[in-house]
């Protein structure tokens, strides 16, 4: 039996704002935009290419792990492109602000592309959750 990873909670404090910047600046999929019960409401979006989603969500009952979990609280969350350069210049021209692309050096981070998987951004949502970029050698599907 597989175990797959398929969908992620973000915790967002407008679900509008977060789904116009995930959808329009981000550029992910809007898979679902539901009221799925009385008071609650789910977003879930797809980065492109990706077969995980992520899911924002207003009035469910949280689960007893996720209660400590605010907006902002998510940090760390990794995208995989195979041209950090080009992923770079679409956030910005979608109206995200990432960080320089950066690489592990031998003092630390250091501006720049490093060689084979060394090579990252980063940005964050409205409410501060945090997303890292990392530079892959070739799609997932060939590795």
């Amino acid at each position: 039996m597989n175990w797959t990873l398929e969908v992620v909670p973000v915790p967002v404090t407008d679900l509008d704002r977060a789904k116009e910047f995930y959808g329009e600046k981000c550029g992910f999929r809007i898979d679902l935009d539901d009221e799925v019960a009385p008071g609650t409401r789910i977003i879930q979006a797809t980065p492109p290419g990706s077969r995980c989603s992520i899911a924002m969500i207003s009035g469910m009952p949280q689960l007893p792990d996720t209660r400590n979990m605010k907006p902002g609280a998510l940090q760390g969350l990794q995208l995989c492109v195979t041209d950090i350069e080009a992923a770079h210049k679409e956030l910005v021209a979608r109206g995200v602000t990432p960080s320089p692309i950066r690489h592990v050096g031998a003092t630390g981070w250091e501006e720049g592309k490093g060689g084979t998987w060394n090579s990252f951004l980063t940005f964050e949502d409205p409410d501060g959750n945090g997303w890292v970029v990392q530079e892959a050698p070739s799609e997932l599907s060939e590795r």
